[in-house]
């Protein structure tokens, strides 16, 4: 009888909040190894429209337990791709046009497991973290998004 055999559960390198800016080069950096064979990365990058209205720049706010948050859902994004590597951090404050709001980087073996933990990692930071979004707009209004 073969025993059953166990991959390890990804690591998580780093996940939080930042008030000073982030990059893709950073992320890329923390993830790769000498066994990796695949890095994706991903940028949520502002910009300058949001449903044909004119962004001039965004302000984004967060709860407290917001780093708390990411941690746990970072961890669990890592358990479910065993063997990658995990990066994740969103901005706070205020941004300009062209500034990463989210920046999340996945590294494994294979390109198709860097793929898919990355789109899950950022799909969980997106939908599961306390984070607001201030828009403000060229015609001086301003618009919440994220609030319930």
């Amino acid at each position: 009888m073969n025993e059953p055999t166990s991959t390890p559960a990804g690591v998580v390198v780093f996940s939080g909040m930042a008030a000073e800016p982030i990059d893709v080069e950073t992320a890329w950096d923390a993830v790769e190894t000498e066994a990796t064979g695949a890095v994706v990365t991903f940028g949520g990058v502002v910009r300058n429209h949001d449903s044909g209205r004119e962004v001039q720049r965004l302000g984004y706010s967060a709860h407290p337990t917001a780093d708390t948050r990411m941690a746990e859902l970072a961890a669990e994004v890592a358990s479910r791709h065993p063997g990658t590597r995990l990066w994740a951090a969103h901005r706070t404050g205020e941004l300009a046009i062209g500034d990463a709001a989210l920046v999340a980087a996945a590294a494994a073996s294979h390109r198709g497991e860097a793929f898919e933990a990355c789109r899950d990692l950022v799909e969980a930071v997106k939908h599961g973290v306390p984070v607001w979004k201030e828009q403000h707009f060229a015609d001086g209004e301003t618009e919440w998004v994220g609030m319930a």
